[in-house]
């Protein structure tokens, strides 16, 4: 297949695929699957040979959110029975954060809901990762706070934070439909501070709201352009409750379209499967597996993911190893850009090829707010323990917008319980 041909070379040398091309990677029919993966997976083992990354999601505060985001079981007038609690003490987190490490995490992901960190609050994150830090030597630890002010960056930097995640979502043209309390050009100001304060950028995208093709290729060319280290594609989890509770529009051939899509795009970036995995890819994670190299390891922010130790063994069956916490996760030639401190994404600032994205120049600034995404994990209060059974698995494959909520389960474990977390 020529299209596939041309992506997997241009690929190999970190070059931007025409929107044409990346379009018609969606486009793909199903009997085209298997070499859509195949080609892709040339291009991720390329960059990250057999590796994945584990990171682990513990959810500071959960729900009670001022934000309105269409997708967000925590937002303002959310109906979903989830935990609501305020911020975890610094020694519940790092205990909650031990368990993922012991797992085999090699980063935790600090997530806090809301529209963005006071001052105090950045300064009680910050003696959050001192604490994590001091009890798990060598591990990555990335914020996700929502909107940061100014300042706030650098000083969690200065806090010992490695990574910053704030997602776009969706595209700019569909992002007022999502969510109205904030804008889209916020949400590119946060990451931009990130990098400017010298924190990897962590920002993502969460496809099955109702986007076009279009609408995915706009965000995931945003997210080049951005040049962030990692990108995590969630896929929704239509929680009842929320006003995308009936957007049940994915199917696992179109899950792993979507993630092809992306490595073609950010061929050596760290591509995420994030939240919605179990729900949507169901029996097909392992094939996802030969086009991300990075997963969420246990629950999410407020729904359970399958136990720890099938992850670890699909990665093993697979044919796949734990990336360990002495191993550079970023090729050489972003490593060096993000050790630099210069951000660092998408190979744009290494010599070479071109490589960032097709209209250069930052977005205007605006609004985003809150934790960003679907795309949590969650842990808990005590030692790690047994591996909490895995969700309930899926039946045959629905009709497209048929409302699945038996393959939704709702986080009843981990941080801000009584409850050992999934790891």
């Amino acid at each position: 297949m020529d299209l596939l041909n041309t992506l997997v070379d241009k690929g190999l040398r970190r070059e931007l695929p025409t929107r044409e091309e990346a379009l018609a990677v969606l486009a793909t029919s199903d009997d085209e699957l298997l070499d859509v993966v195949a080609a892709a997976g040339k291009v991720r083992r390329q960059w990250f040979g057999r590796r994945v990354k584990l990171n682990y999601l513990v959810n500071l505060k959960s729900g009670l959110c001022p934000e309105d985001c269409s997708y967000c079981s925590q937002r303002l007038g959310s109906k979903a029975e989830i935990l609501k609690y305020t911020w975890l003490k610094p020694e519940e987190a790092s205990q909650a954060a031990a368990a993922g490490v012991a797992g085999g995490a090699k980063r935790v992901c600090l997530v806090a809901s809301g529209r963005g960190p006071t001052d105090r609050d950045v300064d009680r994150v910050g003696k959050t990762i001192a604490a994590i830090k001091e009890q798990n030597e060598g591990v990555e630890v990335c914020a996700c706070l929502g909107l940061l002010a100014d300042g706030q960056a650098e000083k969690l930097r200065d806090a010992g934070a490695d990574a910053y995640n704030h997602n776009l979502n969706t595209s700019e043209a569909t992002y007022g439909a999502i969510t109205k309390t904030h804008t889209y050009a916020d949400r590119v100001d946060t990451v931009q501070k990130a990098h400017a304060a010298g924190l990897s950028a962590c920002s993502g995208l969460i496809a099955g709201m109702g986007e076009s093709d279009e609408d995915l290729v706009d965000v995931v060319y945003s997210l080049r352009e951005l040049d962030s280290d990692s990108v995590p594609v969630n896929f929704l989890i239509p929680f009842e409750g929320t006003p995308l509770a009936k957007e049940w529009n994915l199917t696992p051939q179109r899950c792993l379209r979507i993630l092809a899509m992306v490595r073609f795009v950010c061929p050596d970036v760290e591509v995420r499967i994030a939240g919605g995995r179990e729900v949507h890819l169901r029996s097909m994670q392992p094939l996802a597996l030969h086009i991300a190299n990075s997963i969420f390891l246990g629950d999410y922010l407020t729904s359970e993911g399958q136990a720890g130790q099938t992850d670890l063994d699909m990665i093993a069956d697979a044919g796949f190893e734990v990336e360990g916490a002495g191993t550079t996760t970023l090729p050489a030639h972003r490593s060096d850009v993000a050790e630099a401190a210069t951000g660092g994404g998408c190979g744009s600032h290494s010599g070479g090829a071109s490589v960032c994205g097709s209209s250069g120049g930052s977005a205007e600034a605006s609004s985003q707010a809150g934790c960003g995404s679907a795309c949590g994990g969650c842990s808990g209060h005590s030692d790690h323990a047994e591996a909490a059974p895995a969700a309930v698995p899926a039946p045959a494959q629905a009709e497209a917008g048929e409302v699945r909520s038996d393959l939704v389960a709702v986080r009843r474990r981990g941080a801000g319980t009584d409850v050992a977390p999934n790891a």
